[in-house]
């Protein structure tokens, strides 16, 4: 099988695409607002193997508790942002080492590019993770969900082009491909 070159991009001290090896990422069960049982599990994760970890930022407070579990754990996270842009701006200043966002639940222009902004400015790359359950193209069975997250994403990534963001992290999630 070819692989095809990708460009590196750096999540913390950790370094994705490009020649380096695949990285080992998992995610937290617990709830981010619980800061001490999130550290645990964090340095449980990385006791294993564990290389990038992403928690789910379900409010304002799970946000900003990015700061405290920065400060006990050694390896980067992701911060999980469904629906609220804001909470993708509250993180990358509470130090979120990589953001993601889904077309699916986070698609006003003027969010997205708040988003994009404040990554720019603080070198935090952006996981673009798109999900067929959130498209709605595809819940009301309009056709094919490969091809529709695939022109989804692209119609997505046209805003960081516009940009000129480039550390950006593509996921395509379905539990069908035809």
């Amino acid at each position: 099988m070819m692989r095809h070159k990708t460009r590196q991009v750096k999540i913390g001290d950790i370094k994705i695409g490009g020649n380096n090896p695949v990285a080992i990422q998992s995610m937290t069960k617990t709830d981010t607002r619980d800061i001490a049982s999130t550290i645990r599990q964090i340095n449980l994760l990385e006791k294993v193997g564990c290389e990038i970890v992403r928690s789910a930022v379900k409010d304002d407070e799970a946000a900003r508790a990015i700061r405290q579990i920065k400060k006990e754990v050694n390896i980067p996270i992701v911060a999980d942002i469904h629906f609220d842009y804001r909470l993708a701006l509250t993180s990358i200043e509470n130090g979120a080492d990589k953001i993601r966002i889904n077309p699916g639940n986070l698609n006003k222009i003027e969010h997205i590019n708040a988003v994009i902004d404040a990554a720019f400015e603080k070198g935090v790359p952006i996981r673009v993770g798109i999900n067929s359950g959130s498209l709605v193209e595809i819940a009301n069975g309009k056709g094919d969900s490969a091809g529709i997250m695939v022109e989804s994403l692209l119609k997505y990534l046209a805003h960081f082009e516009k940009k000129d963001f480039k550390d950006i992290v593509l996921s395509l999630k379905s539990s069908e491909v035809g």
